[in-house]
C-alpha cells in the first residue's frame, strides 16, 4: 500500500511540477507543458464543452486537488477518502481524454491504471491514519 501511495502521489505531484515548469521549459523532452498557459491550452481540449471563461478555475481547480491528494497519500490521514478522491478525479481525467483525444492517450499514460490502484486503495484501507504503520 505504501509504494500504491507514493506512486500515486508523485505521478500527482510530477503533473504540477510540469505545469509550472518545474521540470523543464515548454518543448524540452519529456515535457507536457512546461507552464500554466500551455496547461490551461490542453484543459480546453479536454473540456471543449466548457465556456471558455471556466477553462481557467478548473484547471486551477484540477491542480488544487492534485497537490491535496498527493499531501494526503503522503500523510496518510484519512486514507481511504483521498483515495476516493484520486480514483474519481482520474476516472473524469480519464473520460474527458477519452471524449477529446479517443482512448489511445489515457491507455498510452495509464491514467486508467492509475484510476484503478487509487479504487484498490480504497477498497482495501479503512479511515484511519496508517503513515506510522507503513501501510
Amino acid at each position: 500500500m505504501l509504494a500504491v501511495r507514493v506512486a500515486l502521489a508523485a505521478g500527482f505531484l510530477s503533473a504540477v511540477a510540469d505545469r509550472f515548469g518545474y521540470w523543464g521549459p515548454p518543448g524540452a523532452e519529456g515535457i507536457a507543458w512546461g507552464n500554466i498557459e500551455n496547461y490551461e491550452s490542453y484543459v480546453g481540449l479536454l473540456n471543449w464543452f466548457l465556456p471558455p471563461a471556466l477553462i481557467s478555475p478548473v484547471g486551477w481547480m484540477a491542480t488544487i486537488a492534485e497537490i491535496v491528494i498527493a499531501c494526503g497519500f503522503l500523510f496518510g490521514w484519512q486514507l481511504r477518502w483521498f483515495a476516493l478522491a484520486a480514483a474519481l478525479l482520474l476516472t473524469i481525467f480519464a473520460t474527458a481524454m477519452c471524449a477529446a483525444l479517443g482512448p489511445k492517450p489515457s491507455l498510452d499514460y495509464s491514467v486508467l491504471s492509475a484510476a484503478s490502484a487509487a479504487f484498490l486503495l480504497f477498497a482495501v484501507t479503512r479511515g484511519e491514519f496508517v503513515a506510522s504503520r507503513g501501510a
